[in-house]
């Protein structure tokens, strides 16, 4: 094994070589080998090395490591934590091209954590000892004898299910309340009027600056942990804690589809340029194949992301012989990209009617129990299939809800408004998220969402769960 592991060191040297001649730009990458135990491990704690302790961890490490065994479902060939230094683990069970194949792969995941800006915010070099914090943190409530794990798990779970209410882009700046009043005030003032000296100058109606929130408020957990007196300091810290952690997910949700394309993209051109045995390369090109197949009634995101970033790359390159000058273009379009965008975008700029042709993409849908094809990438159907994507990519699969008033009706009811897009929330995921924020928020909490074409109130509270929709 020792001979193995400076094999490996010597063939990460080589790739690391190529990812300076690329101009990749990584933070220092550590790797750690682990078995299929320790990868199952992991994967229950979302990669993380350390995680605070819930239920539903230990139900997905029984559920994954069920599936493994039985051969219904394998494992990852890898796993990246966005870190500094980054940190990698590699599957010790694997074949060393496939190692080999990994450690190309997870530097072009490297790359794209430190300069993608949707990872601005996530502070990488606090990752590990941040998620550290968290457990042990909660451990101390677990282990308080006036808290225990029954009180921590029944905060835990009811944030757990309002985590992805939030901000979903955490590079734009939250507006302060300071800000915001003035802003209101500003609003709220009437239009100049060129012709002021012979109109009646209208009234000044003042904005209402009680009201709480002043605006829309998409941070759901954090607006119940700063404005409901009744919550105790343990419950507010552990609706922080579930909060930051979910905020060091967001960008990786977002960016799915660029970020293991791109992978995907600079595993291949290193592995193409190294100086392999036959028999290696001839198992990188299998391998290289397995990943970006495409998943028949399915998208994989390497297969997608890996076509994007080639077209990206050949439509500046053109159909004549390359050169240094088109070479270096090329990759200056890739870098660019790289940087300022996320999977939305990525596909609004980049998916063209000739690639979703190439692609076979396809939209179905479910009509009389059965599934049938509704649109396909031809002259008419490409773009309903693109906005289709756009809209299911990332965080746009979860409905956009928004406080509204945290004195509904004047009783403290916590009034929601869901953002209706054209896609109707389903009521059994609505009651059980409506039943976790009546836990959090102690009082009567009501959602506004459209049902059946009808404005409806769902609504939650000391009788359970109603429905009342307007006529």
């Amino acid at each position: 094994m020792g001979d193995r592991i400076e094999d490996l060191r010597d063939w990460d040297a080589r790739i690391y070589e190529r990812v300076q001649e690329y101009g990749l730009d990584c933070f220092p990458q550590e790797f750690e080998l682990c078995d299929h135990n320790d990868m199952i491990g992991y994967m229950a704690y979302s990669g993380m090395p350390s995680h605070y302790p819930h239920w539903s961890y230990g139900k997905g490490f029984e559920r994954t490591k069920t599936m493994y065994d039985h051969g219904v479902s394998g494992l990852p060939y890898e796993m990246v934590i966005n870190s500094n230094p980054a940190l990698a683990y590699l599957m010790a069970d694997n074949s060393f091209c496939l190692k080999i194949l990994t450690i190309a792969h997870v530097y072009g995941h490297n790359d794209f954590f430190k300069n993608n800006f949707t990872f601005g915010e996530t502070s990488p070099e606090y990752t590990i000892s941040r998620f550290k914090t968290h457990a042990d943190r909660v451990r101390d409530y677990v282990e308080d004898p006036s808290i225990g794990a029954a009180k921590v798990e029944y905060v835990l779970d009811a944030a757990h299910a309002l985590a992805f209410q939030c901000r979903r882009n955490l590079s734009v700046r939250k507006i302060p309340r300071d800000e915001m009043v003035g802003r209101k005030f500003e609003e709220s003032l009437p239009r100049r009027d060129p012709h002021g000296s012979i109109h009646k100058k209208p009234e000044h109606t003042p904005p209402d600056l009680h009201r709480v929130p002043l605006e829309p408020e998409e941070d759901i957990l954090l607006f119940i942990r700063d404005t409901n007196p009744y919550l105790e300091d343990w419950a507010r810290d552990l609706m922080t804690i579930v909060h930051e952690a979910t905020q060091y997910f967001i960008p990786q949700i977002e960016t799915k589809i660029m970020n293991e394309g791109w992978a995907s993209y600079w595993h291949y051109n290193i592995m193409s340029n190294l100086d392999t045995p036959e028999d290696m390369r001839i198992e990188f090109i299998v391998h290289h194949n397995q990943v970006l197949r495409p998943h028949p009634g399915g998208l994989n995101p390497y297969h997608i992301g890996f076509r994007i970033w080639k077209s990206i790359y050949e439509s500046i390159e053109g159909d004549e012989p390359p050169d240094h000058r088109r070479k270096t273009a090329g990759r200056d379009a890739l870098y660019a990209t790289r940087e300022i965008d996320r999977d939305s975008s990525f596909i609004r700029r980049f998916l063209t009617k000739d690639l979703a042709r190439e692609l076979g993409l396809f939209e179905f849908k479910a009509r009389r129990g059965e599934y049938v094809v509704s649109e396909v990438a031809d002259e008419e159907g490409w773009e309903a299939i693109r906005s289709t994507l756009i809209r299911s990519v990332g965080t746009g699969s979860i409905p956009v809800i928004r406080v509204s008033d945290a004195d509904h009706e004047g009783d403290r009811s916590l009034l929601l408004e869901h953002e209706f897009d054209g896609r109707e929330l389903s009521l059994e995921q609505a009651e059980k998220a409506l039943m976790y924020c009546h836990r959090l928020w102690g009082r009567r909490v009501v959602l506004g969402t459209v049902l059946a074409g009808k404005s409806t109130e769902l609504a939650y509270g000391e009788d359970g769960f109603t429905t009342k929709r307007q006529s």
